[in-house]
């Protein structure tokens, strides 16, 4: 069950935490993968790469930048000439800057939208036209608890990001579904990634540490749990689940 035989999948953010492992779970159920990774991420994509390709899978690196509409159609379209088809779409790349909203300018607000959300649109608009064509497909995003579920203070743009994933989700479920293409994303709760270990931006170690106390099952996420809910979304056996944002947070937003 769950397999991936023969599929092509792309995933943006692949250079590290929940991209990483999804590329590698992906490709452990027989996928080949083409890896979105942009420059400037201090991240370096070679050991996602190797991870691909120790199961057997090809593994395809190409840098894209997805505020920028050329470059993700160009990552779209490197998926298709260099495996011969698509089946799956993992929009994952995301930032989180830590800013009060009396002090977040238009510029810093549209910055991030153009990458969390306008990012996640411009990865499904682009390969809409070879997943309807073919019949079948899977659009996927990685959303938020904050957002989706919960606010986040300092963090208003991010929050409107991730919830505006949510309605996106929700109304091309019902364009691509006669189509034959699923699309749901994940609302992660606090998984222990580099962005989140970010004591600028995001919590840090030390405010890792205290969530993990909140959390009914007695643990943050590992980057993995988000992978295995996303192998799930992938496979056939999730054809008939669209629309959906599924919160996988280890019961967190239920004592809060």
């Amino acid at each position: 069950m769950f397999r991936l035989d023969g599929k092509a999948a792309i995933v943006t953010g692949a250079a590290s935490g929940i991209g990483a492992a999804t590329a590698a779970r992906f490709a452990a159920a027989g996928a080949d993968v083409v890896l979105g990774w942009f420059p400037g991420d201090p991240h370096d994509v070679r050991p996602a790469v190797a991870a691909v390709e120790a199961h057997g899978r090809r593994a395809i690196p190409v840098e894209v930048d997805v505020s920028r509409t050329a470059e993700v159609d160009r990552l779209v379209e490197a998926a298709v000439s260099e495996l011969g088809r698509l089946d799956v779409v993992v929009a994952n790349a995301a930032i989180a800057r830590d800013v009060p909203s009396a002090e977040l300018d238009d510029d810093r607000f549209r910055q991030l939208l153009e990458i969390d959300l306008l990012g996640v649109f411009r990865c499904f608009r682009a390969a809409l036209p070879h997943l309807t064509r073919a019949g079948r497909g899977r659009l996927l995003a990685t959303s938020s608890i904050a957002g989706a579920h919960l606010g986040w203070e300092r963090h208003a743009h991010y929050a409107a990001a991730k919830a505006g994933i949510v309605g996106l989700v929700r109304s091309l479920a019902l364009e691509a579904g006669p189509h034959g293409i699923t699309v749901n994303a994940v609302a992660p709760g606090v998984i222990v990634t580099p962005q989140s270990s970010d004591p600028v931006n995001s919590l840090g170690p030390a405010g890792l540490a205290e969530f993990a106390k909140t959390v009914p099952v007695g643990r943050n996420g590992e980057p993995e749990d988000i992978a295995a809910v996303f192998h799930f979304l992938a496979s056939d056996e999730a054809a008939f689940l669209t629309g959906q944002v599924i919160l996988v947070d280890g019961g967190a937003a239920l004592g809060l």
